[in-house]
């Protein structure tokens, strides 16, 4: 019980810390200027860390003091979180695209500058920024290295936790409440992610560099685009967490004692029931004190020996194109929802965390509960995470139909009133209206205008005076707002316009089928999980659940952010420019073209891993007799198997004689 608790605790602070950083990816983003592909990479790095050192642990951590490398990893998991949050202290202040009369009410300057004697502000600061000699060095143009490396070390301490934790439960629990106590675990560790992102609402509504800055000179707000938020305390508080989660696994013994149903085996009933042994001697002698070099010997004959099993090969070839859907779906979910329906990075992260988050964890102890309820062996095991993907993916289908147009934004998404479309936008953000302003096309300082209309900045609007300061800066004489026979003087605010009026109520809608989509996907959770554990023999568990997670981290998790994001960038409109020229974040994004990149991704990766989830459903019903699949409804007998079909037979009965006690049947 202390052993589960204590996981739980350490599932919770992992999860906490790994859901914080998909929290502040646009915030990232913005306060280290980088693209959503490069921002991929960094989130990618975790999973190169469990790369690192996850054979080596998951196979020989099996054999020596598990909860103590658990407690291990804790620490340098907590490590890895205290380095991303470091650049915020040695980087300089957070600098933002402004108009100077926003930020200093004693400057008078037109937004339009007609005297081309005046140099823009934005200019003017990038010219002296090229004249200082340390330009490529300027603080923080490196800094995302540190959050990367962060991020890397966070891989390598959470290593242990899964392989390490999941079959520790499954060799000491007694055998019937194992996939309970799984999907305890798990529905615990999804708790994390609820606090991980609200706490990144609650991050991103204090502003950057708050305790080093006067807040009142603040000219955006956090609807604004270049807004970023306190990302960096998180992960303070994230760190700690970690520390304190590692401290009881330094005081758990290296075994416990063993339930009275399973003191007669070291195999589970189960197992016993669908794995032929082929020599039962070396699987008694596996279980006694071995030397480091008699372990190595052993190890390429595991593997060929999980490679040679056909369920475990499909499933895996499953879960890797379903993680590459899920993970990629995931990472990029805040920013889809700041983007697509205009919310803040708050509001979003506060309705992930509140909503999705909650039915995911209903969901996974669902298919947990389900399971032990009904007794469904390996066999139901399988139909109900496939059932759970198609239903899922179904659903997710629909979400086509619920997005926002793009909002207006004058030379990129419409053109200025009176002029005709132009197809390179870089030309387009020019007009006849400001043609009379030296304006720079690389600023980002939108304002609405009264027409309802975004321009990219005051000068591109044609505005000729300004009143006031910070954000309640009002331009006037705006020539571009408007029409061209409208004689009226023109107005605008500061900040883009809103998006249109059917925005909300399709956020709304957007948000309903998302959670029943979320709920739907975990169901097929826990089954996943006790198909691979029943599919394998005892003694390769840990080292097949590593394999698994390796193969997740390596041809999902890595790659999966990285193509995502570059996707992603191909939809973006207006980029921002770094000081020292370069393109930084994108500050626009194409609405219609990200909804179809975002979604066309997600549900082509999951249509495919779906055919691979039939293959593997086929399988177990080839392996199995027709007495086997009435059994394993009741859950008395499994339906994996490793050998052929002649062989099955020919050593049915030695199966029966030595293996087979009706008191240990198993019903998960």
């Amino acid at each position: 019980q202390i052993f589960l608790g204590a996981l739980s605790f350490v599932y919770f602070a992992k999860a906490l810390s790994g859901s914080y950083l998909k929290s502040t990816i646009t915030q990232i983003e913005r306060r280290f200027d980088i693209p959503s592909s490069l921002v991929g990479v960094i989130d990618g790095s975790f999973e190169i860390g469990n790369l690192l050192i996850i054979i080596l642990v998951s196979y020989f951590g099996a054999k020596l003091h598990r909860p103590r490398i658990i407690g291990a990893g804790c620490l340098i998991m907590s490590a890895g979180t205290f380095l991303i949050a470091m650049p915020q202290f040695f980087m300089g202040r957070y600098r933002y695209e402004r108009f100077p009369s926003t930020i200093n009410s004693t400057v008078s300057l037109s937004p339009c500058l007609q005297d081309k004697t005046q140099t823009p502000f934005s200019v003017l600061e990038k010219s002296q920024a090229k004249m200082n000699t340390g330009c490529e060095k300027e603080a923080g143009s490196s800094m995302w290295i540190y959050v990367l490396l962060g991020n890397l070390l966070r891989g390598i301490g959470e290593t242990p936790i899964q392989p390490l934790g999941i079959t520790y439960i499954d060799d000491y629990a007694v055998e019937e409440n194992a996939a309970l106590y799984i999907g305890c675990v798990q529905t615990v560790a999804i708790i994390g992610p609820i606090f991980g992102f609200l706490l990144g609402s609650l991050c991103a509504k204090l502003y950057v560099d708050i305790g080093f800055v006067d807040l009142d000179s603040v000219a955006i707000s956090p609807k604004d685009v270049q807004w970023v938020g306190a990302w960096w305390l998180g992960y303070l508080i994230a760190g700690v967490i970690s520390v304190l989660a590692g401290i009881p696994f330094w005081f758990l013994p290296k075994h416990l004692p063993k339930p009275d149903s399973r003191k007669d085996s070291s195999t589970s009933s189960e197992h016993s029931k669908f794995i032929i042994e082929e020599n039962k001697d070396q699987h008694t002698s596996y279980w006694q004190q071995t030397r480091l070099a008699e372990m190595a010997k052993d190890f390429f004959p595991s593997l060929k020996n999980l490679f040679g099993n056909p369920v475990y090969i499909l499933y895996l070839c499953a879960s890797i194109i379903q993680f590459n859907s899920l993970i990629g779906m995931v990472t990029y979910k805040p920013k889809y929802i700041e983007q697509q329906y205009g919310q803040t990075s708050s509001k979003t992260n506060f309705v992930i965390g509140l909503i999705n988050i909650p039915a995911v964890a209903f969901g996974i102890f669902s298919g947990g509960l389900i399971m032990k309820k009904f007794g469904i062996g390996v066999l139901g095991a399988a139909k109900l995470s496939l059932g759970s993907s198609f239903f899922g993916y179904l659903l997710l289908l629909s979400l086509f139909a619920m997005g926002c147009e793009n909002s207006d934004v004058a030379g990129l998404t419409v053109p200025y009133p009176g002029t005709k479309p132009v197809p390179d936008y870089e030309e387009a953000l020019f007009s006849e209206c400001n043609s009379g302003c030296s304006c720079s096309q690389d600023d980002w300082d939108p304002i609405c205008g009264e027409n309802g209309v975004t321009y990219v900045s005051a000068c591109l609007a044609g505005c000729r005076a300004s009143n006031g300061s910070g954000k309640s800066t009002v331009f006037f004489n705006c020539s571009c707002v408007g029409t061209f026979d409208s004689s009226q003087s023109s107005s605008a605010v500061m900040g883009p316009c809103q998006k249109g009026n059917e925005c909300p109520k399709m956020f709304l809608y957007f948000l309903v089928i998302s959670v029943i989509t979320s709920y739907t996907l975990s169901v097929g959770g826990t089954p996943g999980y006790i198909l691979l554990l029943r599919c394998i023999k005892p003694h390769l568990k840990s080292f097949a659940l590593g394999i698994y997670t390796l193969a997740i981290r390596v041809l999902a998790g890595i790659p999966a952010p990285v193509y995502f994001g570059v996707a992603i960038d191909t939809t973006c409109l207006k980029w921002g420019s770094k000081r020292c020229g370069g393109r930084g974040a994108c500050r626009l994004y194409d609405s219609s073209a990200l909804r179809y990149v975002y979604l066309g991704l997600t549900l082509v990766l999951g249509t495919v891993s779906i055919f691979f989830s039939v293959a593997v459903l086929w399988v177990l019903r080839k392996k199995s007799s027709p007495q086997d699949e009435t059994l394993s409804a009741n859950g008395e007998r499994g339906a994996c198997g490793t050998k052929s079909r002649k062989d099955h037979f020919v050593n049915s009965d030695r199966l029966i004689q030595s293996t087979y006690w009706p008191e240990k049947e198993t019903r998960l």
